[in-house]
Protein backbone atom coordinates (compact mmCIF):
# COMPACT_ATOMS: atom_id res chain seq x y z
CA UNK A 1 0.00 0.00 0.00
CA UNK A 2 1.51 3.58 -0.73
CA UNK A 3 -0.07 6.66 -0.28
CA UNK A 4 -0.94 10.00 -1.45
CA UNK A 5 -0.43 13.28 1.20
CA UNK A 6 -1.23 16.90 1.02
CA UNK A 7 1.49 19.85 0.52
CA UNK A 8 1.76 22.86 3.09
CA UNK A 9 3.72 25.96 2.32
CA UNK A 10 6.44 25.47 5.01
CA UNK A 11 6.87 28.69 7.57
CA UNK A 12 10.23 29.31 8.74
CA UNK A 13 11.83 26.90 10.13
CA UNK A 14 9.45 24.37 9.47
CA UNK A 15 10.05 21.25 7.68
CA UNK A 16 8.85 21.02 4.30
CA UNK A 17 6.82 17.67 3.07
CA UNK A 18 9.44 17.07 0.47
CA UNK A 19 11.64 16.27 3.19
CA UNK A 20 9.47 13.81 4.48
CA UNK A 21 8.74 12.16 0.85
CA UNK A 22 12.83 11.88 0.65
CA UNK A 23 12.63 9.62 4.05
CA UNK A 24 9.86 7.99 2.53
CA UNK A 25 9.98 7.86 -0.64
CA UNK A 26 8.86 4.25 -1.08
CA UNK A 27 5.07 4.31 0.26
CA UNK A 28 4.64 7.94 -0.89
CA UNK A 29 3.15 7.86 -4.32
CA UNK A 30 1.70 11.35 -4.87
CA UNK A 31 1.62 14.83 -3.18
CA UNK A 32 -1.68 16.37 -3.89
CA UNK A 33 -1.08 20.69 -3.89
CA UNK A 34 -3.60 23.65 -4.83
CA UNK A 35 -2.20 26.60 -6.74
CA UNK A 36 -1.60 30.26 -5.71
CA UNK A 37 -4.61 32.48 -4.98
CA UNK A 38 -7.66 29.25 -5.56
CA UNK A 39 -10.05 28.32 -3.92
CA UNK A 40 -10.10 24.92 -2.49
CA UNK A 41 -11.41 21.82 0.08
CA UNK A 42 -8.91 24.31 2.64
CA UNK A 43 -7.64 27.69 3.50
CA UNK A 44 -6.06 29.61 0.33
CA UNK A 45 -2.22 28.43 0.54
CA UNK A 46 -0.54 31.58 0.37
CA UNK A 47 -3.39 34.60 1.45
CA UNK A 48 -4.57 35.36 4.96
CA UNK A 49 -6.92 38.44 5.52
CA UNK A 50 -5.70 40.37 2.39
CA UNK A 51 -1.88 39.85 3.12
CA UNK A 52 -0.12 37.93 0.39
CA UNK A 53 3.52 35.56 0.14
CA UNK A 54 4.59 36.80 -3.14
CA UNK A 55 7.13 34.78 -2.20
CA UNK A 56 4.75 31.51 -2.39
CA UNK A 57 4.47 30.70 -5.58
CA UNK A 58 8.58 30.38 -6.10
CA UNK A 59 9.00 28.23 -3.31
CA UNK A 60 5.71 26.47 -4.18
CA UNK A 61 7.47 25.42 -7.61
CA UNK A 62 11.16 24.67 -6.92
CA UNK A 63 9.01 22.07 -4.14
CA UNK A 64 6.95 20.97 -6.98
CA UNK A 65 10.50 20.28 -8.88
CA UNK A 66 11.99 18.71 -5.93
CA UNK A 67 9.10 16.02 -5.80
CA UNK A 68 9.41 15.78 -9.72
CA UNK A 69 12.51 14.53 -9.46
CA UNK A 70 12.07 12.00 -6.59
CA UNK A 71 9.71 10.67 -8.83
CA UNK A 72 6.35 11.44 -7.38
CA UNK A 73 3.04 11.44 -9.01
CA UNK A 74 1.80 15.89 -8.71
CA UNK A 75 -1.73 15.65 -7.67
CA UNK A 76 -3.43 19.29 -8.84
CA UNK A 77 -6.79 20.51 -6.50
CA UNK A 78 -8.91 22.37 -8.13
CA UNK A 79 -11.99 20.93 -5.14
CA UNK A 80 -13.33 23.91 -4.06
CA UNK A 81 -17.26 23.28 -3.42
CA UNK A 82 -18.05 26.44 -4.82
CA UNK A 83 -16.86 28.92 -7.74
CA UNK A 84 -19.66 31.53 -7.37
CA UNK A 85 -21.18 33.02 -10.75
CA UNK A 86 -17.62 31.37 -12.46
CA UNK A 87 -19.03 27.70 -11.57
CA UNK A 88 -19.71 27.01 -15.59
CA UNK A 89 -17.65 29.97 -17.03
CA UNK A 90 -15.28 29.99 -20.28
CA UNK A 91 -13.08 32.47 -17.97
CA UNK A 92 -12.34 29.53 -14.82
CA UNK A 93 -12.06 27.33 -17.84
CA UNK A 94 -9.24 29.29 -19.44
CA UNK A 95 -7.92 29.77 -15.75
CA UNK A 96 -7.66 26.30 -15.37
CA UNK A 97 -6.02 25.24 -18.65
CA UNK A 98 -3.71 28.32 -17.83
CA UNK A 99 -2.35 27.02 -14.40
CA UNK A 100 -1.88 23.65 -16.29
CA UNK A 101 -0.16 24.98 -19.21
CA UNK A 102 2.57 27.22 -16.53
CA UNK A 103 2.62 23.76 -14.77
CA UNK A 104 3.80 22.04 -17.71
CA UNK A 105 6.45 24.51 -18.45
CA UNK A 106 7.61 24.46 -15.00
CA UNK A 107 7.58 20.70 -13.37
CA UNK A 108 6.44 18.68 -17.14
CA UNK A 109 3.00 19.13 -16.08
CA UNK A 110 0.50 17.14 -13.67
CA UNK A 111 -0.23 13.38 -13.36
CA UNK A 112 -3.90 14.39 -11.71
CA UNK A 113 -6.44 16.74 -11.10
CA UNK A 114 -8.86 16.09 -8.49
CA UNK A 115 -11.37 18.26 -8.12
CA UNK A 116 -15.18 18.74 -7.22
CA UNK A 117 -16.30 20.80 -10.13
CA UNK A 118 -18.23 19.10 -13.07
CA UNK A 119 -17.21 21.92 -15.28
CA UNK A 120 -13.38 21.41 -14.46
CA UNK A 121 -13.60 17.99 -14.78
CA UNK A 122 -15.00 18.58 -18.59
CA UNK A 123 -12.23 21.01 -19.42
CA UNK A 124 -9.37 18.42 -18.15
CA UNK A 125 -10.83 15.77 -19.73
CA UNK A 126 -11.14 18.08 -23.25
CA UNK A 127 -7.84 19.65 -23.07
CA UNK A 128 -5.74 17.17 -21.40
CA UNK A 129 -6.62 13.93 -21.96
CA UNK A 130 -3.40 12.42 -21.16
CA UNK A 131 -4.10 13.46 -17.04
CA UNK A 132 -6.06 11.54 -14.57
CA UNK A 133 -9.22 13.19 -13.45
CA UNK A 134 -10.62 12.01 -10.02
CA UNK A 135 -13.45 13.13 -8.33
CA UNK A 136 -12.94 14.83 -4.66
CA UNK A 137 -13.89 12.94 -1.57
CA UNK A 138 -16.28 16.21 -0.88
CA UNK A 139 -18.09 15.15 -3.76
CA UNK A 140 -19.67 12.54 -1.25
CA UNK A 141 -19.57 9.57 -4.38
CA UNK A 142 -20.71 6.34 -2.75
CA UNK A 143 -22.63 4.42 -4.77
CA UNK A 144 -22.44 2.86 -7.69
CA UNK A 145 -24.97 4.54 -8.94
CA UNK A 146 -23.13 7.83 -8.30
CA UNK A 147 -20.00 6.71 -9.92
CA UNK A 148 -21.92 5.54 -13.02
CA UNK A 149 -23.63 8.93 -13.48
CA UNK A 150 -20.16 10.69 -13.56
CA UNK A 151 -18.07 8.19 -15.39
CA UNK A 152 -17.65 10.39 -18.04
CA UNK A 153 -16.04 12.72 -16.43
CA UNK A 154 -14.00 11.06 -13.80
CA UNK A 155 -11.14 7.88 -14.01
CA UNK A 156 -11.04 7.68 -10.76
CA UNK A 157 -13.17 8.60 -7.31
CA UNK A 158 -12.66 8.92 -3.95
CA UNK A 159 -15.18 7.17 -1.96
CA UNK A 160 -17.46 8.82 0.59
CA UNK A 161 -15.60 8.65 3.66
CA UNK A 162 -18.87 7.74 5.72
CA UNK A 163 -18.48 4.14 3.96
CA UNK A 164 -14.71 3.29 4.84
CA UNK A 165 -16.72 1.28 7.42
CA UNK A 166 -18.61 -0.95 5.11
CA UNK A 167 -16.60 -3.50 3.54
CA UNK A 168 -19.82 -4.91 1.89
CA UNK A 169 -20.48 -1.50 -0.12
CA UNK A 170 -16.39 -1.01 -0.47
CA UNK A 171 -16.36 -4.35 -1.90
CA UNK A 172 -19.05 -3.36 -4.53
CA UNK A 173 -17.47 -0.24 -5.06
CA UNK A 174 -14.82 -1.88 -6.40
CA UNK A 175 -16.05 -4.75 -8.31
CA UNK A 176 -17.41 -1.78 -10.22
CA UNK A 177 -14.86 0.18 -11.13
CA UNK A 178 -12.28 -3.08 -11.65
CA UNK A 179 -15.03 -4.18 -14.13
CA UNK A 180 -15.21 -0.23 -15.83
CA UNK A 181 -11.71 0.60 -15.79
CA UNK A 182 -12.17 3.29 -12.99
CA UNK A 183 -9.74 3.93 -10.00
CA UNK A 184 -10.86 3.66 -6.56
CA UNK A 185 -9.14 5.83 -3.62
CA UNK A 186 -9.58 6.30 0.30
CA UNK A 187 -9.06 9.03 2.85
CA UNK A 188 -7.69 7.25 6.05
CA UNK A 189 -7.90 10.16 8.25
CA UNK A 190 -10.58 12.45 8.38
CA UNK A 191 -11.53 13.64 11.74
CA UNK A 192 -15.04 15.27 10.50
CA UNK A 193 -18.04 13.85 11.97
CA UNK A 194 -19.83 10.77 10.08
CA UNK A 195 -22.57 11.98 8.41
CA UNK A 196 -22.30 15.62 9.31
CA UNK A 197 -25.50 18.00 8.15
CA UNK A 198 -23.06 20.45 7.88
CA UNK A 199 -20.52 19.78 5.76
CA UNK A 200 -21.80 21.64 2.60
CA UNK A 201 -22.61 24.35 4.81
CA UNK A 202 -18.77 24.40 6.00
CA UNK A 203 -17.34 23.51 2.20
CA UNK A 204 -18.67 26.48 1.19
CA UNK A 205 -17.44 28.84 4.07
CA UNK A 206 -13.49 27.41 3.20
CA UNK A 207 -14.51 28.40 -0.37
CA UNK A 208 -15.37 31.56 0.62
CA UNK A 209 -12.79 32.04 3.40
CA UNK A 210 -11.21 35.31 1.93
CA UNK A 211 -14.49 37.33 1.82
CA UNK A 212 -15.60 35.47 5.24
CA UNK A 213 -12.79 36.97 6.52
CA UNK A 214 -13.26 40.56 5.56
CA UNK A 215 -16.84 41.17 6.91
CA UNK A 216 -18.07 41.39 10.69
CA UNK A 217 -19.34 37.68 11.73
CA UNK A 218 -22.12 36.42 14.23
CA UNK A 219 -20.43 36.77 17.52
CA UNK A 220 -19.86 33.88 20.01
CA UNK A 221 -21.00 31.51 17.54
CA UNK A 222 -19.31 29.03 16.14
CA UNK A 223 -20.63 27.41 12.64
CA UNK A 224 -19.10 23.97 12.53
CA UNK A 225 -20.91 21.07 13.83
CA UNK A 226 -18.13 19.41 15.40
CA UNK A 227 -16.56 22.39 17.47
CA UNK A 228 -19.88 23.00 18.70
CA UNK A 229 -21.20 19.59 19.51
CA UNK A 230 -18.17 18.92 21.20
CA UNK A 231 -18.65 21.57 24.33
CA UNK A 232 -20.58 18.92 25.21
CA UNK A 233 -18.89 15.89 27.00
CA UNK A 234 -22.10 13.69 26.24
CA UNK A 235 -21.70 13.89 22.95
CA UNK A 236 -18.18 12.86 22.99
CA UNK A 237 -18.55 9.79 21.60
CA UNK A 238 -19.44 10.85 18.16
CA UNK A 239 -15.76 11.32 17.62
CA UNK A 240 -15.35 7.45 17.36
CA UNK A 241 -18.47 7.25 15.36
CA UNK A 242 -16.54 8.51 12.27
CA UNK A 243 -14.68 7.79 9.04
CA UNK A 244 -10.95 7.34 10.36
CA UNK A 245 -9.08 4.23 10.28
CA UNK A 246 -6.46 3.64 13.30
CA UNK A 247 -3.28 2.31 11.60
CA UNK A 248 -3.21 -0.61 13.02
CA UNK A 249 -6.13 -1.48 10.99
CA UNK A 250 -5.01 -0.78 7.64
CA UNK A 251 -3.55 -3.75 6.46
CA UNK A 252 -7.59 -5.03 5.85
CA UNK A 253 -7.86 -2.29 3.12
CA UNK A 254 -4.78 -3.22 0.86
CA UNK A 255 -6.87 -5.32 -1.20
CA UNK A 256 -9.56 -2.15 -2.03
CA UNK A 257 -7.02 0.22 -2.24
CA UNK A 258 -3.30 0.24 -3.41
CA UNK A 259 -2.85 4.04 -2.30
CA UNK A 260 -4.29 5.72 0.37
CA UNK A 261 -4.65 9.81 1.17
CA UNK A 262 -3.85 10.76 4.19
CA UNK A 263 -5.01 14.54 4.94
CA UNK A 264 -1.82 16.66 5.70
CA UNK A 265 -2.36 20.00 3.97
CA UNK A 266 -3.15 21.34 7.31
CA UNK A 267 -1.84 19.19 9.98
CA UNK A 268 0.76 20.60 12.03
CA UNK A 269 2.76 17.09 12.16
CA UNK A 270 2.45 15.97 8.48
CA UNK A 271 5.39 13.46 9.51
CA UNK A 272 3.81 11.91 12.60
CA UNK A 273 0.93 11.06 10.36
CA UNK A 274 2.68 9.62 7.57
CA UNK A 275 4.82 7.51 9.75
CA UNK A 276 2.25 6.35 12.03
CA UNK A 277 -0.27 4.90 8.77
CA UNK A 278 3.18 3.51 7.23
CA UNK A 279 4.36 1.95 10.02
CA UNK A 280 0.94 0.49 10.82
CA UNK A 281 0.95 1.57 14.72
CA UNK A 282 0.81 4.46 16.86
CA UNK A 283 1.62 5.41 20.30
CA UNK A 284 -0.31 8.89 21.32
CA UNK A 285 -3.47 10.68 21.36
CA UNK A 286 -5.13 9.33 18.50
CA UNK A 287 -7.01 12.61 18.03
CA UNK A 288 -3.51 14.00 17.10
CA UNK A 289 -3.49 11.91 13.60
CA UNK A 290 -7.15 13.56 12.62
CA UNK A 291 -7.21 16.53 10.19
CA UNK A 292 -9.38 18.14 12.00
CA UNK A 293 -7.83 16.94 15.03
CA UNK A 294 -10.00 17.88 18.02
CA UNK A 295 -7.23 17.64 20.75
CA UNK A 296 -8.30 21.05 22.26
CA UNK A 297 -12.18 20.13 22.66
CA UNK A 298 -11.17 17.20 24.34
CA UNK A 299 -8.49 18.33 26.86
CA UNK A 300 -7.43 17.63 29.59
CA UNK A 301 -8.09 14.10 28.53
CA UNK A 302 -6.35 12.21 25.40
CA UNK A 303 -7.42 8.75 23.42
CA UNK A 304 -4.98 6.36 24.03
CA UNK A 305 -4.56 4.64 20.75
CA UNK A 306 -3.30 1.38 21.97
CA UNK A 307 -5.81 1.10 24.43
CA UNK A 308 -8.43 -0.09 22.14
CA UNK A 309 -10.29 -3.39 22.18
CA UNK A 310 -9.11 -6.33 20.51
CA UNK A 311 -13.00 -6.27 18.70
CA UNK A 312 -12.61 -2.93 17.34
CA UNK A 313 -12.75 -3.15 13.90
CA UNK A 314 -14.55 -6.29 13.90
CA UNK A 315 -17.79 -4.22 15.73
CA UNK A 316 -17.21 -1.23 14.15
CA UNK A 317 -17.09 -2.75 10.85
CA UNK A 318 -20.40 -4.92 11.09
CA UNK A 319 -22.52 -2.82 13.33
CA UNK A 320 -24.44 -1.01 10.13
CA UNK A 321 -24.01 2.35 12.00
CA UNK A 322 -26.69 1.74 14.05
CA UNK A 323 -24.95 4.83 16.22
CA UNK A 324 -28.37 5.86 18.01
CA UNK A 325 -29.41 2.51 19.78
CA UNK A 326 -25.76 1.20 20.02
CA UNK A 327 -23.50 2.24 22.94
CA UNK A 328 -20.36 0.14 22.13
CA UNK A 329 -18.70 3.65 20.85
CA UNK A 330 -19.64 5.03 24.52
CA UNK A 331 -17.82 2.20 26.15
CA UNK A 332 -14.82 2.44 24.20
CA UNK A 333 -14.06 5.80 24.99
CA UNK A 334 -14.18 4.68 28.50
CA UNK A 335 -11.63 2.84 28.12
CA UNK A 336 -9.39 4.57 26.18
CA UNK A 337 -9.78 8.68 27.36
CA UNK A 338 -7.13 9.34 29.56
CA UNK A 339 -6.32 12.45 31.92
CA UNK A 340 -3.41 13.96 30.07
CA UNK A 341 -1.03 13.93 33.17
CA UNK A 342 -1.64 10.24 33.25
CA UNK A 343 -0.56 9.47 29.88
Amino acid sequence: MKFAVGYQLPEEGEESIVEVVKDHRDRIWEVYFPWINQPSGRAALNTRRGYTDWDAQRRLERDLQALRKLGVRLDLLFNANCYGGLAVSEYLANEVISVLDHLGEVVGGVDTVTTTSLAIAHTIKKVFPQVEVRASVNMRLGTVQAMQYAADYFDGYYVQREYNRDFKRLKQLKGWADRNGKKLYLLANSGCLGFCPGQIFHDNMVAHEQEIDEVRNIPGWTPHVCWHNFKDPARWPAVLQGSWIRPEDLHHYKELFPVVKLATRMHSRPRAVVEAYIEEKYYGNLLDLFEPGFSPAFAPYVLDNQSFPKDWFEKTTTCGRSCDTCSYCAQVLEQIMVKIEDF
